[in-house]
């Protein structure tokens, strides 16, 4: 790779690390308050309501399966209402954590259901509130498993963060097709591979340390 493109490579992991890094955030928060919103009011759980379980659940079954590609245009009217723009890193950051949210809502929620009801209904008999059974005892049971969750959607927003590169918000994705592919020089492109295949190991690494960590809690 020509050696003035390793500046413009630096920018570009710091885009790309700015846009995964606040969707983990914004979207790993909304996910979890949106899946335990899921768990808690399935029927015949500590909160149940048929009809706040309904709405959240058709949310995301509209929202997950809809190709991040076309999510990006389909929100462009909400993301300018918002943000102010439907371009820039801002406005793709906006809408990678709209979709992270409701993709971590289902992972959150396949995690929960696992939980052995067994040990709801103990702290139950003993008189605990929801909010408690929640706190001590709902999520530590399902923190390695959310943990992991959580390093499954970092791969994810890592994928998202390439797509809306391709379409104007810089990182990574931008800079490989635009230095890479467009430019044919298969070097960048092939040093972007590595550059992603690195984060990812760290990440899985550091994500499986703490779930084993959680684990033996």
């Amino acid at each position: 790779m020509r050696p003035d493109l390793v500046p413009l490579l630096v920018d570009a992991f710091g885009q790309t690390m700015y846009m995964v890094l606040i969707t983990l955030v914004v979207g790993g928060f909304f996910g979890l308050v949106i899946g335990l919103g899921l768990y808690l009011t399935r029927p015949g759980n500590l909160l149940a309501n048929r009809g706040v379980f309904a709405v959240l659940n058709v949310a995301v079954n509209i929202v997950r399966p809809v190709p991040f590609l076309i999510f990006l245009v389909a929100l462009g009217p909400v993301t300018r209402a918002l943000v102010g723009t439907t371009i820039g890193i801002e406005a793709f950051t906006f809408a990678m954590c709209v979709m992270a949210s409701f993709v971590f809502a289902r992972l959150v929620e396949q995690n929960l259901v696992s939980i052995d009801p067994g040990v709801i209904e103990a702290a139950r008999a003993m008189g605990a509130s929801p909010l408690r059974i929640v706190r001590t005892v709902v999520v530590p049971e399902a923190l390695s498993p959310l943990i992991l969750g959580y390093t499954f959607l970092f791969v994810g927003v890592l994928d998202m963060s390439a797509i809306a590169g391709y379409l104007g918000a810089g990182g990574l994705g931008a800079f490989a097709i635009d230095y890479g592919y467009r430019q044919f020089d298969w070097a960048v492109t092939a040093i972007v591979v590595v550059v992603i295949i690195v984060i990812v190991q760290l990440v899985q690494w550091l994500g499986n340390g703490l779930a084993r960590r959680a684990l033996r809690r």
